[in-house]
């Protein structure tokens, strides 16, 4: 296989006077774009420089540069515009860097002609091992771990380039518009690349004024106004971007007589999404790839598709699915990660799940390795799912989570500004239609983008897993909760639904049933803490901390219950007034408590909970004034039970190690007693509640407090264990 610049030289000799580059400050022919990139070329041999960093916004001086660095034989590693200054020192750090390229003026940079600026940098004693033929590296996190440098060749790039100009033969484009940092190795692959050696034009802009800001921000009208007036026959769009235009479309502002192919990628699209495009001229093509192959595997071209297909494997690489159902690459991989051995020339595992149909076209179902895995044991693909939302409720971005949960939960961005109804009610629409395993039980909607900068996101747009995981907390946090509560399929109830446990009494088959859930809490690494006589203070005033602000809510929620209970539960709001009676005043009984161990109970008072708390309390009132107010009682089934099996000897074990007085145990002590009684009366009153909504709200209340509680128990703060506290210190 030739290299691009032999191949690009065979268009610039057919078309010299034809238009290839156009930009704001610049339109350049084939034949003047040669010519600027090989002034480049010169200037980067005549300095010497072997590894090269690529900066800058999409302008005709960036895509000279790239070409120049082929031409020089020079490695080229694009940096995104949206980096941090940490992440931008580590890449130069690791790849070995010894001069930056800008493409446009800045600091402590020369200018080297065509509008390219050269900065020097001192190369690195760091620097990683690199394969041999490497010509340009390309930084990829993909969905989890930590991000890798792909090392790809001048020949797999234009075999990638050459294979994609064969699949789109019977497609005339003459005009692409790239949308996507050029940074993006898709966008310079088949955006780039490709159209020059289709002998079209391509067209750059800053992304700012395309409506393009950060790593994920969208302005959807100033992306239209640019559309509009390029009027370009293609583009390269993820997800967000081909449903931000099809509402743009549908709502008859976005021109779409230029479009003839609108390539997606860089996440799962919905088949309904694709119809909608059709139907409005907006011709969606998904395709599918990964850095490790170049860019493009897949794609479905006119002619040649299939719904919810990724498209035939393109000419250059073969593609296979093992017995796991693991899409195997070969025939274009990589060279391999920088600082790492080369693989050999066997099939990549790409990490996606799929399948081939017997016409050869490959259908991609998600992540290997974010598979949801259910506490039911049901397997859910969270791409799914979150290409469902995305297309159902109009979500700019969505995450799925939830692995060893009963039901999965998901995370929303939105950012139109419709209100919590209308959400809910397409959240609903959506539930009732998936099977009663995937749908969703808790729902988290942002107004915010997860961003790349924050290590959220791809720069594809896909979600970088463990980081947001790890980050759950603070992302739900600055979110609202819109809990759907609608695992069980309509017009059943769980006897119905569950063999064999139809005659079990209630609290029997809510213990059941919650089982899974409990051991949240139970499991808790404070309880082995303290009967390993590895608790301190911090770590009880905290959890006093969090326990009164839940506490001081169990009045006002029993009296929101029972404000809301429907006439054939009288009888419970009737316990509820006694039950009233027990509680009030509690939340000061832990006050004193911390006031005990020397707290300012005041500042306690009038401080914030965790997030936690906070969530299970919103959740908590959310149920009973939108969802069944039967609910309730879940937070009683996790609180009072708990109570009863750890309260006292724990209580025992702090006070003993801690050496506080018995003034500082009020709360664990009387409660550890107390609710020995309150829960008999609990079993009761629960056996005596026999509709099957109530008792699944119970249920499914009962599972989320249990995780929220849970969650607080795990994030109390512990000291470290001697063994390794010794570590640390050597």
């Amino acid at each position: 296989m030739a290299a691009l610049p032999d191949l690009l030289l065979r268009r610039v000799q057919q078309h010299p006077d034809h238009i290839a580059l156009r930009g704001p400050d610049a339109i350049l022919s084939y034949q003047d774009l040669w010519r600027a990139a090989g002034a480049v070329a010169d200037q980067l041999r005549n300095l010497g420089v072997k590894r090269i960093g690529l900066c800058g916004d999409n302008t005709p001086a960036w895509v000279v540069a790239d070409l120049a660095c082929l031409m020089a034989e020079v490695v080229c590693v694009p940096v995104p515009v949206f980096f941090s200054k940490s992440q931008t020192e580590h890449l130069i750090q690791r790849a070995g860097l010894d001069a930056l390229l800008f493409s446009a003026e800045a600091d402590q940079a020369e200018a080297i002609g065509q509008g390219v600026w050269l900065r020097h940098l001192p190369v690195s004693a760091d620097a990683a091992w690199m394969p041999e033929h490497t010509a340009k590296i390309t930084f990829t996190s993909g969905s989890t771990g930590t991000p890798k440098g792909v090392c790809l060749s001048a020949q797999q790039m234009a075999a990638t380039a050459c294979a994609l100009q064969q699949r789109l033969e019977g497609v005339t484009l003459q005009q692409h518009l790239c949308i996507l940092p050029l940074a993006t190795l898709l966008e310079n692959i088949a955006g780039v690349y490709l159209p020059l050696l289709m002998g079209a034009t391509v067209t750059v802009a800053p992304l700012q004024t395309l409506g393009m800001t950060g790593s994920s921000g969208l302005e959807l009208g100033q992306l239209v106004v640019g559309l509009n007036q390029h009027q370009p026959h293609s583009v390269i769009l993820v997800p967000e971007l081909a449903m931000a235009l099809a509402n743009a479309a549908e709502q008859g502002s976005l021109a779409t007589d230029s479009f003839r192919f609108l390539a997606v990628g860089g996440g799962r699209v919905s088949p309904d999404l694709l119809a909608r495009g059709r139907a409005i001229n907006l011709p969606l093509y998904e395709g599918y790839g990964l850095s490790e192959c170049g860019s493009v595997v897949a794609l479905n071209v006119p002619g040649a598709e299939r719904e919810g297909t990724v498209g035939r494997p393109l000419s250059h690489v073969q593609v296979q699915v093992d017995g796991n159902r693991r899409i195997l690459v070969r025939g274009n991989t990589h060279l391999g990660y920088l600082g790492d051995e080369p693989e050999d020339d066997g099939w990549l595992d790409t990490g996606d799940l799929g399948a081939i149909s017997p016409e050869g076209f490959l259908a991609v179902n998600g992540r290997a390795k974010n598979l949801i895995i259910t506490s039911f044991g049901r397997n859910i693909s969270p791409e799914w799912l979150e290409s469902e939302l995305v297309q159902a409720v109009g979500a700019a971005q969505a995450v799925v989570f939830g692995d060893g949960e009963p039901q999965p939960s998901a995370l929303l961005v939105v950012r139109d500004g419709r209100g919590p109804d209308k959400l809910r009610a397409a959240l609903t629409a959506l539930n009732a239609g998936l099977p009663d395993y995937a749908r969703l039980q808790a729902v988290y909607i942002r107004r915010q983008p997860l961003t790349q900068a924050e290590g959220h996101i791809t720069a594809n747009g896909r979600p970088v897993r463990h980081q947001i995981q790890a980050d759950l907390p603070m992302l739900m946090a600055e979110a609202f909760p819109l809990f759907m509560n609608l695992s069980v399929p309509a017009g059943t109830s769980p006897q119905q639904t569950t063999p064999g446990v139809s005659n079990m009494a209630f609290f029997d088959r809510l213990q059941s049933k919650t089982e899974q859930a409990r051991a949240h809490v139970t499991g808790a690494p404070v309880i082995q803490a303290i009967q390993e006589g590895r608790f301190d203070l911090e770590g009880y005033t905290w959890f006093l901390t969090q326990a009164y602000h839940h506490v001081k809510h169990t009045v006002p929620l029993m009296m929101a219950c029972g404000g809301r209970l429907p006439e054939r539960l009288e009888f419970v709001r009737k316990a509820l007034v006694e039950y009233i009676e027990e509680e009030y005043g509690h939340h000061e009984w832990i006050l004193n408590d911390l006031e005990a161990c020397g707290e300012d109970k005041e500042a306690i008072r009038h401080g914030q909970p965790d997030t936690s708390i906070e969530l299970m309390v919103a959740y908590l009132y959310d149920r009973i004034q939108r969802g069944n107010p039967a609910a309730f009682f879940g937070m009683v089934q996790v609180l009072e039970g708990t109570s009863i099996e750890l309260a006292t000897p724990l209580g025992e074990a702090i006070q003993k190690q801690l050496g506080l007085p018995d003034q500082a145990f009020s709360y664990l002590y009387s409660h550890g007693a107390l609710d020995q009684e309150h829960f008999e009366f609990f079993r009761n009153l629960m056996d005596s509640i026999t509709d099957p909504d109530d008792q699944q709200a119970i249920i499914e209340s009962a599972r989320m407090v249990y995780r929220l509680y849970g969650d607080m128990l795990h994030s109390i703060p512990l000291p470290a264990r001697n063994k390794e506290q010794r570590h640390e210190a050597a």
